[in-house]
């Protein structure tokens, strides 16, 4: 990192960064999933794995040119603060825009989930390092119950809607060769674009006296899950509900394993600040929980579930309060 580059050029990498991310990220989505389809794969997996994670492929990107450049904080800061803006922000402005419908197993798995993973990750950084053995047990984790995750929410989909696209849309696929080259393309844009934010990030924060955590957790985690954002809307208005929340678990339990996993295996973090510990991870496991509640149907529990508006803005509230408390700590 050069420290005389000038604070206009910084900004430069960052709105650069963010943007090129966003066009690199979509390209790439939309080049998976045509090639899935040529494969074979089910829709189903495109959906909630190819979309759900693909869709998380800025944020690993950043977190692991993080960790090669040896800013672990801003690793984590990104990974920890796309979770909480996953949730609070795009699940609160969609469910604003148009109520959600969730399934009941859904409610009753995945905030349980994530909320034991969020308990797992605090109890593997109480000593406020993240070791090649802690970031190993997570991408081992990951790698165990990422079949698992798939197997339960397939077998328990019984809708019909995303098998009948897919037949309409199979024609649109386009050339397979032409999808792979769009897809290593998007993939080679994403990493540069990822190195640019990193730098611009960094160059901001130092220059403003501003942690690389703080920076993690707002300007870089928003941007690079805005890609989950304009999804997670244009499922909602095509009432695709079902997309949406597993666009938003995929991503979540990308990031907390995988990412955060990647990262720490190139440069294992250590000295973490406390803040993680006592405030972002139990923000975190607090909102991955709070999936269960709202989206569950206490009136008959044995139907789906809503979230509505007002679920909405209490989640969309919910991040504000976190937003302020973020810069607040900045100033202590």
């Amino acid at each position: 990192m050069d420290k005389d580059i000038p604070f206009w050029l910084s900004l430069v990498f960052v709105t650069g960064g963010l943007a090129f991310l966003v066009y690199s990220s979509d390209l790439f989505i939309s080049a998976a999933s045509k090639v899935a389809k040529k494969l074979g794969i089910s829709p189903f997996i495109i959906g909630m794995v190819v979309i759900g994670f693909g869709t998380s492929a800025p944020e690993l990107c950043v977190s692991v040119m993080s960790g090669m450049s040896d800013h672990s904080a801003l690793s984590l800061g990104n990974a920890y603060g796309s979770c909480i803006f996953n949730i609070a922000a795009i699940l609160g402005v969609t469910a604003i825009i148009k109520p959600i419908l969730a399934k009941r197993t859904t409610a009753l798995v995945a905030g349980p989930v994530l909320l034991a993973i969020s308990a797992l990750t605090y109890y593997l950084l109480m000593d406020r390092n993240c070791s090649k053995i802690d970031s190993s047990i997570l991408l081992g984790l990951f790698i165990v119950l990422l079949p698992l995750y798939c197997w339960f929410d397939q077998k328990s989909n019984s809708s019909d809607n995303s098998v009948a696209k897919s037949d309409a849309e199979d024609k649109d696929c386009g050339v397979l060769w032409i999808e792979l080259l769009k897809l290593l393309f998007g993939l080679a844009l994403l990493v540069g674009s990822s190195h640019v934010l990193v730098w611009g990030s960094v160059d901001i924060a130092r220059t403003i006296g501003v942690s690389e955590l703080m920076i993690g957790l707002t300007v870089v985690a928003i941007g690079t899950s805005l890609p989950e954002l304009a999804s997670a809307i244009a499922a909602a208005r095509r009432g695709e509900h079902e997309f949406v929340l597993g666009n938003i678990i995929g991503s979540n339990f990308f990031n907390t394993l995988a990412v955060v996993g990647l990262a720490c295996v190139i440069s294992p973090a250590k000295g973490i600040s406390e803040t993680v510990l006592m405030r972002d991870l139990p923000v975190m496991g607090a909102l991955s929980i709070s999936i269960t509640f709202f989206a569950f149907n206490f009136r008959s529990p044995g139907s789906d579930g809503r979230i509505g508006r007002r679920k909405g803005l209490l989640w969309l509230g919910a991040f504000i309060v976190y937003t302020v408390f973020v810069i607040l700590g900045e100033r202590t």
